[in-house]
């Protein structure tokens, strides 16, 4: 797990990061600190009145933790392609969650736990994600979130029960900015 201290400092670079590249300013250096040096996957989600305004992320990280955190975040703010550019003017009313990503594992439909995993799914030349705090906050169950993950994908909603599609799961240590003493999600 993540201090509270780290886990504050990562919000505070994802945040500058945003205003940066939503203002086209030069994107902050990676700070010192051993949290940032490690190395990891992770996902930068923004929302905006608790809707999804953006969300980027990698697997593996792009090198160091801070490196993959400044590149994911800028992504999210301004090449989302759902989404238009984050304006500077909305970069106050952004709430932001990290997703601090363990490696992928293959995995069995039977395996998959909804609200624990995440789901990486693959099928031809086709794959798609859904973080693991997808299926807690819509309530799935295991079925309809491998289905929703290939559709996530482009892929029919049932791929995940055919011959040769590959399922991964990871799990993630999810955190946002905290307000008047909230829980982490």
């Amino acid at each position: 797990m993540t201090s509270e201290a780290d886990r504050n400092s990562i919000i505070d670079l994802a945040r500058a990061t945003i205003y940066a590249a939503a203002s086209g300013k030069d994107l902050p250096a990676v700070p010192d600190g051993e949290v940032f040096r490690r190395e990891g996957g992770a996902f930068v989600t923004i929302k905006k009145n608790g809707a999804l305004r953006g969300c980027i992320g990698h697997f593996i990280g792009t090198g160091s933790l801070g490196k993959t955190i400044i590149e994911m975040a800028a992504s999210a703010a301004v090449r989302d392609p759902r989404f238009s550019p984050v304006e500077p003017d909305e970069v106050d009313d952004l709430e932001i969650d990290i997703s601090l990503l363990t490696p992928m594992i293959p995995a069995e439909p039977a395996d998959v736990v909804p609200g624990e995993h995440g789901l990486y799914i693959k099928f031809g030349f086709r794959s798609g994600t859904l973080l693991p705090q997808v299926a807690a906050d819509a309530g799935w169950d295991r079925e309809t979130f491998l289905t929703h993950t290939c559709l996530k994908a482009g892929l029919p909603p049932d791929c995940w029960k055919r011959d040769g599609v590959q399922i991964f799961t990871y799990t993630a240590e999810v955190f946002c900015e905290q307000e008047d003493g909230a829980d982490p999600i």
